[in-house]
């Protein structure tokens, strides 16, 4: 049952966070992920796009991009697992008046390096790098990415022209890779003075040049701290690895039954082992044969396993967005992800077994979970 109180959260608890089109719901659990609770909704009526859970500096900070028809797209955070939110016109992120630009919505939200705790980053739509380097007081557009030549020819997706994906190298703060749709994938090695396009290999089936510098409709990019350098990239038609930071890609559509997709989620502790969740085509997208499958690779994409114990393989005509599906960093790893028909799902083995821990919210556009206590 969802409760409007937070929950009382102890370390080494498991908590997933879940955005939807209706408000962003908490759910927790032990260690040992059987059983659940839920609580939410934490703004009712908005839809939350983005969330992050902030470990760094002793913090316990859920982080959330919610958007309303009265106050619009701002962050708003939580040190109480959403007992209290701070104020919603508190955190705003705005475009500088004279770019002529206006926020749209708030795509991604992403704690910054464990060494600078008070530094965020937000991907926002149209399609921009913001940095707030006060834990959230305040925020500023990476300027150059915002006065990008390439920018006046960037054209926006189905869901807009959205900067969706940051990953980060944890042993080189000043370089970055983010994802934009329909721009391509963009790398930084001067802490975003300059950004060049990283999309060799990668195609775009809907133009006439099928590879071109940019213009690529990438759905997703994963890395893994301990290898940040190898790259996994999930494309509008085309699944990618690069193992040299996006110079080159490689197509490692290996045994899935589909290309296309747009959640993809890497292992907290192999490199290796990436999950995905394919869709029919662009035109159908639901699971092909309507069976819910989670497939994975344990040897960085030479090969994909369909994982489907304890997940519907009749009659599921069921759609996992681009931010669906996460990891809690546990061992073994927890994996979860939700469905726009409300349905999430979590794994407590490393993907071996699914059950369904609900079914019965809004549209899930968001998850992210994270064992309490467990460092960043």
């Amino acid at each position: 049952m969802a409760l409007d109180e937070a929950p009382a959260v102890l370390d080494g608890d498991v908590v997933v966070l879940a955005g939807t089109m209706k408000g962003a719901f908490v759910l927790t659990s032990d260690h040992e992920r059987r059983e659940w609770k839920t609580f939410g909704p934490y703004f009712r009526g908005e839809t939350v796009y983005s969330l992050a859970f902030d470990q760094r500096g002793g913090r316990r900070r859920i982080l959330a991009g919610t958007q309303s028809f009265h106050w619009g797209s701002v962050v708003r955070a939580s040190d109480d697992f959403g007992a209290t939110w701070t104020a919603p016109d508190r955190q705003n992120v705005r475009f500088p008046e004279d770019s002529g630009l206006a926020l749209n919505n708030i795509w991604q939200l992403h704690p910054g390096p464990a060494a600078e705790p008070e530094v965020l980053y937000a991907g926002v739509e149209p399609a921009a790098l913001f940095t707030s380097r006060d834990a959230g007081e305040t925020w500023a557009p990476v300027p150059g990415l915002l006065n990008h030549e390439h920018r006046p020819r960037w054209q926006p997706g189905g869901g807009g022209l959205c900067l969706h994906t940051i990953v980060t190298d944890p042993a080189n703060a000043a370089r970055m890779g983010i994802a934009i749709s329909t721009a391509g994938f963009y790398r930084t090695d001067d802490g975003g003075q300059s950004w060049a396009p990283r999309n060799t290999g990668v195609r775009a089936e809907f133009l006439p040049d099928k590879y071109p510098e940019f213009g690529q409709c990438v759905h997703k990019v994963v890395n893994h701290p301990a290898r940040p350098e190898r790259l996994f990239l999930q494309n509008h038609w085309g699944l990618y690895r690069s193992d040299d930071w996006g110079d080159s890609w490689t197509d490692i559509a290996n045994g899935v039954p589909s290309d296309f997709g747009f959640a993809m989620q890497v292992h907290p502790t192999d490199p290796d082992t990436v999950y995905i969740v394919p869709l029919e085509s662009d035109q159908f997208r639901c699971v092909p044969e309507a069976k819910l499958r989670v497939y994975r690779t344990r040897d960085a994409g030479a090969s994909w396993e369909p994982l489907a114990q304890g997940l519907p393989q009749e009659n599921a005509f069921e759609c996992v967005l681009r931010d669906g599906m996460t990891t809690d960093g546990g061992t073994p790893a927890g994996i979860y992800f939700g469905t726009r028909s409300g349905r999430l799902f979590g794994s407590a083995d490393d993907g071996d077994s699914w059950r369904e821990i609900s079914g019965t919210l809004p549209p899930i556009v968001c998850v992210r979970a994270a064992v309490v206590g467990g460092g960043a």
